[in-house]
């Protein structure tokens, strides 16, 4: 089964497998080279041992081509399916000890997507179309681009990518600024034309002061439910108002549908990436051709 995947869509996807293969086989595969004889051939299966969204499936494709180019490495479940325990993900056949030494840099990039692709999809399930759920810069260092990607494999959206691609005042640069209003003033007079700018307000006084001026969008920060309805009705009703509304902060799966209730444009959630608990997936050997 083919992939919707564009490794362009990974950037410097090599660098982070070659550093990942470097990690592991800086030394070489010692265990591999004392017990299996030159030559063996081996034919391997990547199962699924619980239900996940499967994510990142031409990355273990390359992962295992870089350590040898002659490996059969074939998909057999299409990006952000949903698939069950059980179900087959990735056929290889090629070389045992090549197979052997590629295995934990490619397990360990697909669990990582794969986790961070499931979690997504059970945000986004709980969403519906009221909100959309985006990702943050709370990723694994390093691993940025494979976390964004695995977030839209789920069927999340991402936010700015690095400091230098958005303009997103917090409050640290508030304080700095001396109030929201010149902390909007000044990015609004100096950022390109292309570019947004976001506010992060904790009260309601601030988001009035954001509106005023002139901020594209504010994020609206651990409020209470209550309070994001009272900040809804400041800034307008949804696709009337010039101002994107996001949520962050205490952001939980059984909180979301009462948010997509409430007008609001954008959730953030840095769980996405940050807390994706690890899913199992099991590579499992057949000596021979």
């Amino acid at each position: 089964m083919s992939s919707s995947l564009d490794i362009a869509e990974l950037g410097a996807i090599d660098t982070i497998i070659d550093a990942a293969i470097a990690e592991d086989l800086a030394a070489g595969d010692l265990t591999g080279r004392l017990t299996v004889p030159p030559g063996t051939a081996a034919r391997g299966r990547i199962i699924a041992k619980q239900d996940l969204v499967f994510c990142a499936g031409p990355v273990a494709q390359r992962s295992f081509a870089r350590v040898d180019p002659q490996l059969s490495i074939a998909l057999r479940a299409r990006e952000g399916a949903s698939v069950r325990a059980g179900d087959e993900l990735i056929a290889l056949a090629g070389d045992a000890r090549a197979l052997l030494a590629g295995e934990r840099t490619a397990l360990n990039l697909l669990g990582r997507a794969c986790a961070v692709a499931t979690l997504t999809r059970r945000y986004v399930d709980a969403a519906g179309e009221g909100i959309r759920v985006v990702d943050t810069r709370k990723t694994m260092p390093g691993l940025r681009a494979l976390d964004r990607y695995a977030v839209r494999c789920g069927g999340g959206h991402n936010h700015r990518n690095d400091l230098g691609s958005g303009v997103l005042i917090k409050e640290n640069h508030i304080r700095c600024a001396g109030s929201v209003r010149a902390a909007v003033a000044a990015a609004k007079a100096n950022a390109p034309h292309s570019v947004r700018v976001e506010c992060e307000v904790e009260t309601l006084d601030e988001l009035r002061e954001a509106i005023a001026a002139g901020a594209d969008a504010a994020l609206l920060d651990n409020m209470s439910d209550a309070t994001l309805r009272e900040a809804v009705a400041i800034a307008g009703p949804k696709g009337e108002r010039r101002v994107l509304l996001e949520v962050s902060g205490g952001v939980t799966l059984e909180r979301l549908p009462s948010l997509a209730g409430m007008g609001l444009d954008l959730v953030s959630v840095g769980a996405l990436t940050h807390s994706a608990p690890s899913v199992d997936i099991s590579l499992l050997f057949e000596v021979g051709g």
